[in-house]
């Protein structure tokens, strides 16, 4: 049986406590900010490297395909290796990541460690499946929800604390900033997290291999990770373009960019209410609906370019719907095979995030040739898919119930004439 602080898990839940789940949100929201302290600072380093806009935005690029590697080949290892240790020690990597990122005299070299900043930042999803880990089954959706606030609010205040961060003391500093924080985070966590040491004993490349047997045996991971790639690519392509319209069309500096993204950091909300949803069993219709608002949110961004109240209201829109899908999502596929959290994590994450990558890419191609405009009809479109995905889903669970039925209604009258 899986340790967690040498306790067995099924006794786990018990010593849960608020402390420790804001310790797991503030750890998720610092780590995984490092993925997106670039967005707003997209025009300061392509003046600083003297490079297009088009090239600086291969950095959110890069930085998100980084993060899709350590998902695939760290992730798993929270299926295999002591989950603290994990976690420390990635974090150390990461600063030494960050700090060869703010010293990166070329733009190439900047390039590359910004892969290793999105390698290394995988943190945030060790700790999110052990807090499934370690709440009640029945509080999985509430436990995961809050973590998810914090992951939230890095994503969304990111954006704020790095365009301040870049205002007063230029755009390297804030990577200084978060390889500082990153090992205070690894002392922090060392004290305070339990143990936690998984059952298996299989060797890393069967483990690896297994990752695949879960893509083919589990129907409702593969929706559910696409699904939420094509939320994440919506959200991506939103925030990856906005600092270039903010800045263009209504003349804004880093300051007004800043307090910009804390507007959006409204949709932290989203996770708890998610959470909340799916602990009473309606995550999968309330999917749909989080699906349909996301697409709708580009309608009312496109129209409303022009003015900076509909651009912040459909920031807020989009921030809830996705993160609500992000929370309702994962309360039902870590509730398929509790001994392979980490693993199904790996692929969902890796999923998203593949599509996040390919979603800025397009992006800053884009923006270039369409402006704004055709940003917002590109990422409309993406959410409208995974509803598709969604629907498809929906009716073959719905066409299996009946024979699902009958076989329990012919088990039963069986049982009787045995009787």
């Amino acid at each position: 049986m899986s340790q967690i602080a040498g306790v067995p898990v099924t006794d786990a839940p018990r010593r849960t406590n608020r402390a420790m789940t804001l310790v797991l949100a503030v750890a998720c929201g610092l780590t995984v900010a490092n993925l997106y302290y670039s967005q707003p600072l997209l025009d300061l380093i392509a003046g600083s490297f003297g490079v297009s806009q088009g090239a600086a935005t291969v950095v959110v690029t890069l930085t998100q395909a980084g993060y899709a590697v350590g998902l695939l080949f760290l992730l798993t290892l929270g299926d295999l290796v002591e989950n603290r240790t994990l976690a420390t020690r990635t974090l150390v990597a990461t600063a030494i990541a960050l700090l060869l990122t703010a010293v990166s005299p070329v733009f190439g070299m900047f390039l590359a460690v910004s892969v290793l900043v999105g390698v290394t930042s995988v943190v945030a999803q060790v700790l999110v499946p052990l807090a499934a880990h370690l709440a009640p089954a029945d509080q999985r959706g509430k436990f995961v929800g809050r973590v998810m606030s914090g992951l939230l609010l890095g994503i969304l205040l990111a954006r704020t604390i790095s365009s301040l961060v870049a205002d007063l003391l230029g755009w390297r500093a804030i990577y200084f900033v978060s390889a500082a924080l990153m090992i205070v985070l690894s002392a922090v966590l060392h004290r305070m997290l339990p143990k936690r040491r998984p059952d298996h004993t299989a060797s890393y490349r069967s483990l690896l291999a297994s990752v695949g047997e879960l893509v083919r045996n589990e129907p409702v991971l593969r929706r559910r990770a696409l699904c939420q790639a094509m939320m994440f690519g919506a959200f991506t392509a939103f925030w990856t373009a906005i600092a270039y319209e903010l800045i263009g069309e209504h003349g804004f500096g880093q300051a007004q960019i800043a307090l910009f993204a804390l507007v959006g950091a409204g949709g932290a909300a989203a996770a708890p209410i998610g959470g909340w949803v799916a602990d009473r069993g309606h995550g999968r219709a309330a999917s749909g609906g989080a699906l349909l608002l996301a697409s709708l949110t580009f309608v009312l961004a496109a129209l409303g370019h022009r003015s900076v109240l509909l651009l912040a209201l459909a920031a807020v829109l989009l921030d809830f719907a996705v993160q609500c899908h992000q929370v309702m999502s994962q309360h039902e596929i870590y509730g398929l095979r509790a001994d392979a959290r980490a693993r199904i994590n790996t692929v969902y994450m890796t999923t998203v995030f593949v599509g996040g990558a390919v979603s800025s890419a397009v992006t800053g191609v884009l923006y270039s040739a369409y402006a704004w405009t055709g940003t917002c009809l590109f990422a409309m479109v993406l959410p409208l898919v995974g509803l598709l995905v969604w629907a498809y889903g929906w009716w073959t669970t719905r066409r299996a119930r009946p024979s699902v039925d009958v076989e329990r209604l012919v088990g039963v009258r069986h049982t009787a004439d045995v009787a």
